[in-house]
């Protein structure tokens, strides 16, 4: 089969969109499938290497109010022209703007399925538009029940999208499918020389007790919370570090809440880390935590388990699916309980029984039951558009005998 993938984000920008659209194409590659990604121009990309990865990019800007990301700003014809020459089957858009647009456009033109994956609950992100005086939450329901009107089918990566789908009235069919981790590069151990070395670097010892926060430093993450809870947590683990990965709009605002709350000897920041070296810093720490109330999908949840590090992250309707044992992690909604579930981890010695836990629950969570599963689903809309297709034909066929008839 062959597959265009349609974006406007992808690496080398860093977020957990373009990271499951990554773990997507890798997986359907490794099928045996030609898998396509049309992408935005990024100043930081590597010609070379697009190339030879399949992928194509279309002049594109900086997002209004989220400059870290892009949006097409032409290319319609050139994207026609290079689908219909590399004969997709089938377009699986990934954005709701730019390319999202020229995606099912190519779809109706070529007459194949196009597929969507809803990403992102835009409502939690309004205020990245003129502070949210433009945009409210009734008209993103309204934009994404026009966007996804006659969508061939509608993946949503969590039970949480597809609840928020649902009351925006989506009649295409939907199939919850979550991200999927590819789990070789999480369960790769490093050695302890490794592991050791990572730690100097950052300034920590052997045995510091190391707080992960891995995302999009923005503030939507509520990663405020985590910094808030670290006086309580320091009282009984004095020599606790907080270490922040990840770049955005809100680190100002989070170092001068480290600096008010005197707290820089235990919150550090590394700024953005590439893709290959994020597994490094899960294996190097002891907790992995977040207060974020915003994911559709937790990723990197997922990528902390396969990791077999215990997390303790803000309640939501996909923690109470993932979470089905303090093996795998504790969910918060009070700071008490944050505290709480970050000492229980860092105190207690993890065991064989916990472990044997985390592996079993890998196997829903892998790259690979993801890619069968989206396939899957490729192949069900397939059929159901050779269907409407044929009905279609059928319906012509005995209005224009009966046209004859009469």
């Amino acid at each position: 089969m062959k597959i265009g993938l349609f974006t406007d984000t992808y690496f080398p920008q860093v977020s957990g969109v373009a990271t499951s659209i990554k773990t997507l194409r890798d997986q359907l590659s490794a099928m045996g499938h030609e898998v396509y990604i049309f992408t935005t121009t990024d100043p930081a990309a590597d010609p070379k290497e697009d190339q030879a990865a399949g992928i194509y990019r279309f002049p594109s800007i900086p997002f209004v109010s989220f400059t870290d990301r892009r949006i097409a700003v032409s290319g319609w014809w050139k994207v026609l022209r290079l689908a219909k020459k590399l004969d997709l089957d089938v377009v699986h858009n990934q954005t709701e703007f730019s390319l999202g647009m020229m995606g099912k456009m190519v779809a109706r033109e070529m007459k194949i399925p196009c597929l969507h994956t809803y990403h992102t609950m835009y409502q939690d992100y309004l205020h990245y538009i003129a502070n949210g005086r433009v945009l409210r939450p009734k008209d993103v329901a309204h934009l994404a029940h026009f966007y996804l009107k006659n969508m061939t089918g509608v993946i949503a990566p969590s039970e949480r999208v597809l609840d928020t789908l649902l009351t925006y009235g989506v009649e295409a069919p939907i199939r919850v499918i979550p991200t999927g981790v590819n789990l070789e590069v999480f369960q790769t151990p490093d050695t302890k020389e490794e592991i050791s070395a990572l730690r100097k670097k950052l300034g920590f010892d052997d045995d510091t007790p190391v707080l992960l926060s891995l995302s999009r430093v923005a503030f939507e993450k509520n990663i405020h919370a985590l910094i808030e809870a670290m006086p309580d947590i320091l009282e009984q683990q004095p020599a606790a570090q907080l270490l922040i990965v990840g770049e955005g709009p809100a680190r100002p605002t989070l170092e001068r809440q480290v600096r008010e709350m005197g707290l820089s000897d235990h919150v550090s920041f590394t700024g953005q880390v590439d893709n290959n070296q994020v597994s490094h810093y899960y294996q190097m720490a002891d907790v992995f935590v977040s207060a974020s109330d915003s994911e559709t999908q937790g990723l990197t949840y997922d990528e902390a388990l396969a990791s077999d590090l215990p997390i303790v992250v803000m309640r939501s309707e996909y923690t109470d699916e993932l979470i089905d044992d303090p093996a795998i992690g504790r969910s918060f909604q009070k700071r008490a309980d944050l505290v709480k579930g970050v000492l229980e981890y860092l105190t207690t010695p993890t065991s064989t029984e916990a472990v044997a836990k985390r592996q079993a629950k890998l196997h829903d969570i892998s790259a690979e039951v993801f890619g069968e599963r989206v396939l899957d689903f490729y192949q069900v809309c397939q059929k159901e558009l050779e269907q409407k297709r044929s009905a279609g034909s059928r319906r012509r066929r005995f209005r224009h005998l009966r046209n004859q008839n009469d």
